[in-house]
């Protein structure tokens, strides 16, 4: 996967619904994450509004779609122009700036499974990919439909 993807896919899953574990709560978790992404932590209440915007922009039904007006900062360098990102969300918006003018931006998806909604980078040609793990959440569902074609056709 892409690095940007990458890290913008870790942003969008710094929470977890089927745990019900949200890393922003805990500071500690918050510094670790922002440590090992190589960028220095915001405050956790605006990386919680810029991660539930970018979460509903790529189909969280959970959260309605907002509009975000954030700032990004660019520099001119000798290789030419570059975003700055000094921090986790202004890296994450850059990235996922990035993703946008490559085309990308689609491949973000949120799995549909009610109790999972993990974030992922549909890295499928076609782009069709529709469950984050296909022999998690895909086989889940396939197996509830199944079960539920079975009871219709036996009742």
């Amino acid at each position: 996967m892409h690095t940007d993807a990458s890290l913008v896919v870790a942003f969008l899953n710094t929470v977890d619904i089927e745990r019900g574990d949200d890393l922003l709560d805990d500071p500690e978790l918050w510094r670790q994450w922002a440590a090992d992404h190589d960028v220095s932590p915001n405050d956790p209440a605006e990386a919680r509004v810029v991660r539930n915007s970018l979460r509903a922009a790529v189909g969280d039904p959970r959260l309605p779609a907002t509009t975000l007006d954030v700032p990004l900062r660019f520099a001119l360098t000798e290789s030419g122009p570059t975003l700055l990102a000094p921090d986790a969300v202004a890296a994450t918006l850059a990235a996922a700036t990035r993703l946008a003018i490559r085309g990308d931006w689609v491949r973000l998806k949120i799995c549909p499974a009610d109790d999972c909604l993990w974030a992922f980078f549909d890295e499928s040609r076609n782009r069709s990919r529709t469950w984050c793990s296909m022999r998690v959440c895909g086989n889940r569902e396939k197996a509830r439909s199944w079960r539920a074609r079975t009871a219709a056709v036996h009742n």
